[in-house]
């Protein structure tokens, strides 16, 4: 893993190193436990801000076990389940519109023209509120 991607970790809170004399980050076995936690939980699609939540729910410096991946995962299904079908839906929008070939923001239907749904929040309205 990058030290990039550490120091970033540890900068939002998610893990916590000890410095050397020679000012470098040492991470203990229960941090790196909390890095894999971490990369499982974002790499499906578990925001970084709700991973901070999950692992401050657990006491300080403790290493998630099983029974808490079960418990933390099953509150984040619903949320997951929500990606899965935005995605679906823009796979099968996206899919139709290279099939026409137009490629031109004035006929597409995924444009929105005259930005007529711009009350309705930012982004896809169309496509991530059905």
């Amino acid at each position: 893993m990058a030290p990039s991607a550490l120091r970033f970790y540890e900068k939002l809170g998610l893990i916590q190193a000890t410095r050397t004399g020679g000012n470098q980050r040492r991470y203990e076995r229960t941090q790196l436990r909390r890095v894999a936690f971490i990369r499982i939980s974002a790499q499906v699609g578990v925001p970084l801000e709700t991973i901070k939540e999950a692992l401050a729910s657990l006491p300080a410096n403790r290493t998630p076990t099983k029974a808490d991946w079960a418990r933390l995962s099953a509150g984040w299904r619903s949320h997951l389940d929500e990606q899965i079908k935005l995605l679906e839906r823009l796979r099968e929008t996206l899919t139709g519109c290279i099939g026409c070939g137009c490629l031109s923001l004035k006929s597409c239907s995924l444009a929105n023209t005259d930005d007529r749904l711009a009350g309705k929040g930012p982004g896809p309205v169309i496509l991530t509120r059905q």
